[in-house]
């Protein structure tokens, strides 16, 4: 892989449905997640479904092309704010689809990404955009399990590593 990657945004919630917090670094902790977020703690929605879900990432790029209204779904032209989305990094230029079982690093961490997320109907209802759901179809996130912890902080590089 030939890529470079850059991470813009991180949010962290302390339970399911709560606000997102927007944080300039945040310590990631191997096999279990974020400090202060909900998987971490274990009240996330999701928290008790036997799945990878320590660290969620989705591309910026995918919310740019949503607010251009694509992909053309009738009526829907979102726009999706990176404290709405619910996943906790935004990246810019990571192919997060082409890291299913892959490690890479973020700043001083390394992830191995685990499978790619479904859109929840749920955001779709919290935002009120009718359409969001199928507009995240395929292109939700990542979920990803940390391999090596540390702290991250927005702007760090995001790079493949080799496996």
């Amino acid at each position: 892989m030939t890529w470079a990657g850059t991470l813009l945004h991180i949010h962290v919630a302390p339970s399911a449905s709560v606000e997102m917090e927007e944080l300039a670094e945040a310590r990631l902790i191997p096999g279990r997640g974020i400090e202060g977020d909900r998987y971490l703690l274990g009240t996330g929605t999701y928290s008790q479904k036997p799945d990878i879900r320590e660290v969620t990432l989705i591309e910026m790029e995918v919310l740019e092309a949503l607010a251009q209204g694509e992909p053309k779904i009738p009526g829907l032209k979102a726009v999706v704010d990176p404290a709405d989305h619910r996943r906790n990094l935004t990246t810019r230029g990571v192919p997060l689809g082409h890291l299913v079982g892959r490690r890479f690093r973020v700043g001083e961490t390394v992830l191995r990404g685990g499978r790619m997320n479904f859109p929840c109907p749920y955001l779709e209802e919290l935002l009120g955009v009718p359409g969001l759901y199928e507009g995240l179809l395929n292109r939700s996130g990542l979920n990803c399990a940390i391999e090596a912890g540390g702290v991250i902080r927005r702007g760090d590089p995001i790079l493949p590593l080799a496996d």
